[in-house]
Formats: C-alpha cells, structure tokens, sequence
C-alpha cells in the first residue's frame, strides 16, 4: 500500500541537488588547502578534539591505512586525512573537520552553495504539503551550510531534518530504516533521489520509493538499475 504523494521528499547533495563540481572543484581543495592552519589554531577545542579522537579510532580500524602516532595537528594527522580524501573515503571525521573548515569559507564568502536551478522552485512545492531532509556523507553542519549560503540565499528554513554517515552508511539498508524511523514514517511514505544506483538499492530494499537523478556533469550510469531516471526535479510532485 502506498500513499499518493510523499509525506517526505529525502535528497542527496553532490549531483542531486548540486553539482559534483561544488565539491571537487571548491570546498574539497579549500579543506584541503586549511587543514594544517585549522588545526594548529583549533585542535585543543573539545568538539575538534572529539574529531580526532574519532579519526584515531577509524584509522585503527583500518588495516590499509597509514598508521597515526601522533594526532592534534600532526604532519601524520595532515597526511592521513589527505590519504582519506585521495580514496574519497567516506569517513565521518574528516567529514566533521572539513565541515568546520568549510564554515569560516561560507561565512567570509569565499565559498558558495551552489545549488542546481530547479531546487528552490522544487523545495517550495514539496514543502506544500510534505517535508524536505537531506542525506549525505557531508557533515550535518556542512549540509546546513550549504543550504544557508545558497546562490538563491537562505534555504535552510525549507528543511526539516539533516543526516550524515552517523546514522549509517549511505549502502546500507538500516540506514533508510533509522531515518523512516527518526522521522515517525513508514518507509513507503518516503521518496528518496540520489544520483548513485548503489544507494538507492538498499532505500528500494527499505521500502522507498526512489528516482535516479541524472544530471549533466555526473558519472554516466555503469550498473544495471531499476529506478525511474529523471534529469530535473521539475514535474516531480
């Protein structure tokens, strides 16, 4: 049994609702370019702290990892959270890290949220009637900031709810399961768009509806999926 229209709408970031080039064209070179500044000024602070502890406890849980002796704001700490977006791992502490980087770059201006065309216009029907929450290996402040320093201004009120790599992997069927949950939903109620068949797979297996975003500029589809392709958000209800 389904409803008839969704009762929330949960999106992707990087090639759903921006462009792949935000990423690897702007904020991942500017995390990349502060970390040793960021660090050196920040790393007594007890949330950064907590960052590095959790980047210890990761990168000992990781056999092909280069071992860290010494964290704070190391040369060993640099070069393993360099090592970590080399391979675009998905780690939650280098995603909390570049998050806080990336918060001084949104403030000043020199980084923008740039978003594709059709998503304000698309965020204000949904939220008509619906609800609106962002899923993304990207911290959750780093999603509110994106949103909140968007090109078309101030989004952040349009969205109801924020999760990252600390509710699950983004492969992992649970993980859908935890977020219909968090949000007091049956799976069914939620309409999940990524631009990654291997995401959408386990929201399918959760009980999602799903849409394969495609949008110019993102990977060509490589896998066999069972998902409706769309190139927009627009028409979608």
């Amino acid at each position: 049994m389904t409803t008839a229209l969704p009762r929330l709408y949960l999106l992707d970031v990087e090639g759903t609702v921006a462009p792949i080039s935000l990423a690897y064209g702007q904020l991942f070179p500017y995390a990349r370019r502060h970390f040793a500044e960021f660090l050196e000024a920040h790393s007594a602070e007890p949330a950064v702290q907590a960052d590095l502890r959790l980047l210890t406890e990761e990168n000992r849980a990781d056999p092909e990892a280069p071992l860290i002796v010494n964290s704070g704001h190391s040369n060993q700490t640099i070069a393993y959270l360099h090592w970590l977006m080399d391979r675009d791992r998905k780690s939650t502490a280098l995603k909390s890290l570049q998050g806080r980087i990336w918060k001084s770059g949104f403030e000043s201006g020199e980084l923008k949220g740039i978003l594709y065309a059709d998503v304000p216009e698309a965020l204000n029907r949904w939220t008509a009637s619906a609800q609106v929450a962002i899923y993304s290996s990207g911290s959750v402040d780093a999603q509110r900031l994106l949103f909140r320093h968007s090109i078309f201004g101030d989004l952040t009120g349009r969205i109801a709810a924020y999760f990252d790599t600390r509710i699950g992997a983004k492969t992992a069927r649970e993980s859908y399961t935890a977020i219909a949950a968090a949000m007091n939903l049956q799976p069914y109620e939620v309409l999940f768009l990524s631009d990654v068949v291997r995401e959408l797979d386990p929201a399918r297996e959760a009980g999602f509806d799903t849409r394969l975003v495609v949008r110019e500029g993102n990977a060509p589809i490589s896998v066999p999926y069972v998902h409706i392709a769309v190139q927009s958000f627009d028409g979608i209800l």
